[in-house]
Parts: C-alpha cells; structure tokens; sequence
C-alpha cells in the first residue's frame, strides 16, 4: 500500500549544520507523537545530518529521505551517495529529478529515471519531481512537458507502493509564488490519468504538489482533488511552520 495521506515532505536542501539539524529534528518529534493526525510526514536532511538524524528517528513515525542519489550503487564516483548508502543510514524515500538537479545540474530523463530505478533497487520509496519552466509555461507547453518528463522519468516496474509523483512548477519553487488552485487542479488531474497509464496501481499513487508551500496555502492546496500532499523547501526548516503545514493536512486526509 501507498504512504498514508496526505504525505508531507520536507526538502531541507543545502542547510542545516549538525547542532541546528539535530535541534530542528527533536522539536518536529515532540510535536508528532503516534497516532495522533492521519498521514505522513518526513523530512529530507542534508547527506551529512541523515545518520544522526536517522538515529533519532528510529522506530518513530516520521520518516527519513535522502534528496538525491546516485544511478549506481557503488563505485569511483566522487562526491556521489548511492541509494543503498541512504537506505544504510535509515532513508525510507529518496527524491529524484528535483528541478535544481535537472535544470542546475543538467540531469535529463534518462538520468532520472536511471537514479529513480537506483532507489527501487535499494528498496526506497522514489519521489520523482516534474514541473515546467516559466517559459514552457508561457508557451503553453506545461502538459507536453509533464508527459515528456514522467515518460522518459518512470522506471520499468514503478508501481503505487514505490513511487510519488511530485509536481513543482520551476517558477514557484523559492520564489514565493504559487500556482493557483485552478492551475494546481488542472496539472494534478492530468497527471493522475497519466500516472495511472504509466504504473501499476497508478490511480493510487501519491501526488504532491511543491512550490512556495507555506502554512496559510498549504490546506487550500490539500484540498484539492488529486493532490495526495506537499513537498516543502524554505518552510520546512522553520518548526512552526512545518508542524502547521501537517496541521493544515488534516482535513484532507
């Protein structure tokens, strides 16, 4: 079975040194004792903070991700984590194709789907990202993009129980700008039909939405049809506001 909805993930990117990470990881855990909101939060620490925060995490209910791997699993590849290292370290997700991976970095299809196949192997719950440019937005070209990306991103065997589909419009993400409702609506319904031609169980796989995530539009965004939860940047790193993102959740569960 798919994660428990609505699934709230927090993307810490390059920030958090051990004493703030550690700190910031402890305030979430008072915050989530079990069973008391429906659905799943978890965060995603740099490579350097995953094997202390894992060890705070053990046997608790949030969940470890990594933000990133590598396509193989081992071998001379400087500066790279393999999946099979997050999974060592407690990683339960991975994200991959994170549009500041494939816009900064160059990453294309092919290498997405090469590091999302990596994390399968490794038993890890892929979070693939996909989303368009302004200027593809501009060209009215969003659709066209979300169906090359999640074509040439999704490995073979990808099925509801292993991948979340999360779609982060580029211009949104740490911008401060959102996309409407009704623009949210449109991609997300696309990409549930989509999704569910793709993967086996693909109507029941999670879809996120990212960009600009904060506290007072996070519930609006969960509430609209086929978007399954959130993936959160700058606001998850500020325990107030991720604990009330995962507050705001809760009707939409």
């Amino acid at each position: 079975m798919p994660l428990a909805k609505p699934l709230v993930l927090g993307n810490w990117k390059m920030n958090g040194l051990r004493a703030e990470g550690l700190a910031l990881t402890a305030n979430l855990i008072e915050r989530t004792p079990p069973g008391e909101r429906a659905g799943t939060l978890a965060i995603c620490p740099p490579a350097t903070l995953l094997e202390p925060i894992g060890a705070l995490l053990a046997g608790r209910v949030m969940l470890l991700g990594g933000q990133d791997c590598a396509a193989a699993s081992h071998g001379a590849y400087t500066g790279d984590i393999s999946a099979p290292m997050l999974a060592d370290a407690g990683c339960r997700l991975v994200i991959v194709g994170h549009s500041e991976r494939r816009h900064g970095h160059g990453e294309s299809d092919k290498v997405v789907q090469a590091k999302a196949a990596a994390g399968h192997a490794a038993g890890l719950i892929v979070v693939l990202c996909v989303g368009e440019t302004e200027a593809e937005r501009s060209a009215g070209a969003t659709i066209d993009v979300l169906d090359r990306q999640l074509e040439g991103s999704v490995p073979p065997g990808a099925s509801a129980e292993n991948l979340v589909i999360a779609y982060e419009p580029v211009w949104a993400i740490g911008t401060g700008r959102t996309a409407s409702i009704e623009d949210i609506a449109a991609a997300h319904g696309h990409l549930r039909r989509r999704v569910g031609a793709l993967v086996k169980g693909g109507d029941q796989a999670l879809l996120l939405y990212g960009g600009s995530v904060k506290a007072d539009n996070a519930g609006a965004i969960m509430a609209v049809p086929d978007v399954d939860g959130v993936l959160v940047g700058g606001a998850s790193l500020d325990a107030d506001q991720f604990d009330a993102i995962y507050s705001a959740g809760q009707g939409a569960a």
